[in-house]
């Protein structure tokens, strides 16, 4: 079976019609880093609203060892995430590695992210590293003067909640000003629209993507792989390309952030737990997860329950860097929702700066050897589960442990 690829957020669309007309040169860069994987379109499309052309919507290259060490030599800031160290790297591709220089550099702080969960969980905040990381990269590039200035660009990085529209608005009015003369709040509010208008687009359509593989993994009997992270760990230089050794194995390999979201997929999955109520809806987890204030860690743990039930995943595989407190308390809840339908969990839980191909290459062989033997076998137990439910012992230890 030929695996269809999920389109790439950030690559190239056709422009949209000026709503604006700022400066046709202006080129705005934007690091590729952290929540970017996940709202890549909504930014560009944002930007193309208020007169921006798509060509001079610039994002540096994924992380790489050749791009840290040729632009954040000695601008790195101490933190124990990894993801967040190398943001200075994609700070000096945007700044002095480009053909054409970009006359703005923009990276949000980002407070709240818009999810799906919005209204069952508690909250859907950004890890606090994350909302901290652009200030850590810029004091690497103030540390011996300006070094925006001295290179002519204007360094933009609004406080921005994302799941909060009316408040977005203003926040990004007031950060672009400067840069947009005259910006109005209503041409703000419009141009979010339309910024989400395109992220919706470019997220339906992988999730149509994911749907159509996942049927024919069911239809052919061909073992499927959940791969549960955060939006960064997409970038092949933090996620190590470990998803791309399974598809060359012949193993679709779908991500969290895009497996669909029908009404008669859901009906499938968790209609019984909604009219035994278990759960509120599809979307609730508070049944095992009650502590949900993050929206990334949010859609990890509901991402897994699909998983968990879904016939054509018979493996999933947790990716998760060093030294991240965000995702340890997660690690034992998502492996036993995932096994307690006799899903196979596999973690990769030491993705950092260093790159161990060896051990990533016996893994992954030990992991396909696995799914050679008892991948189909899973999948029938999984879609016969389905046909007969009972209870999961395993979640329902969750949802006592995890209190009222």
């Amino acid at each position: 079976m030929r695996i269809p690829i999920l389109r790439n957020g950030f690559a190239k669309t056709r422009s949209a019609d000026d709503v604006r007309s700022p400066d046709p040169k202006l080129r705005i860069g934007i690091p590729r880093v952290l929540n970017q994987w996940s709202t890549p379109r909504f930014w560009t499309g944002f930007f193309e609203a208020l007169g921006v052309k798509r060509r001079n919507i610039v994002y540096s290259s994924p992380t790489s060892t050749e791009q840290q060490k040729s632009f954040s030599d000695g601008r790195g800031g101490v933190d124990c995430c990894y993801p967040v160290k190398c943001l200075p790297g994609h700070y000096g591709e945007l700044l002095t590695g480009l053909k054409r220089p970009i006359h703005v550099l923009f990276s949000p702080k980002v407070l709240s992210l818009r999810s799906m969960l919005d209204g069952a969980t508690v909250d859907c905040l950004a890890c606090p590293r994350v909302m901290a990381g652009p200030e850590s990269a810029r004091g690497g590039f103030m540390r011996e003067g300006d070094t925006f200035a001295a290179s002519g660009v204007r360094y933009i990085a609004p406080v921005v909640n994302m799941s909060e529209p009316r408040l977005l608005a203003r926040q990004l009015a007031a950060a672009l000003e400067p840069v947009f003369p005259g910006l109005t709040l209503e041409e703000t509010t419009a141009a979010i629209d339309a910024g989400w208008e395109a992220q919706d687009a470019f997220d339906a359509e992988n999730r149509a993507t994911a749907r159509g593989v996942l049927e024919r993994c069911e239809a052919e009997g061909r073992p499927a792989i959940l791969a549960l992270g955060r939006p960064y760990h997409m970038d092949p230089g933090i996620g190590h390309e470990v998803d791309n050794m399974f598809q060359a194995e012949g193993y679709p390999v779908i991500w969290g952030q895009h497996l669909p979201q029908d009404e008669d997929i859901l009906e499938r999955l968790f209609g019984q737990d909604v009219r035994d109520g278990r759960v509120r809806s599809a979307f609730d987890i508070s049944d095992v997860w009650t502590s949900s204030y993050s929206a990334n860690t949010n859609e990890l743990v509901w991402a897994a329950r699909f998983g968990a039930r879904h016939p054509a995943f018979a493996a999933a595989i947790r990716f998760s860097s060093y030294e991240c407190g965000m995702d340890q308390p997660t690690y034992t809840p998502v492996q036993k929702i995932l096994e307690a339908r006799g899903t196979l969990f596999f973690a990769f839980h030491d993705l950092d700066a260093t790159k161990p191909t060896g051990s990533v290459r016996i893994r992954t062989e030990t992991i396909s050897y696995y799914l050679d033997r008892r991948g189909q076998s899973i999948m029938a137990q999984k879609h016969a589960r389905l046909q007969n439910p009972v209870p999961d012992t395993a979640e329902a230890d969750l949802a006592v442990s995890a209190g009222p």
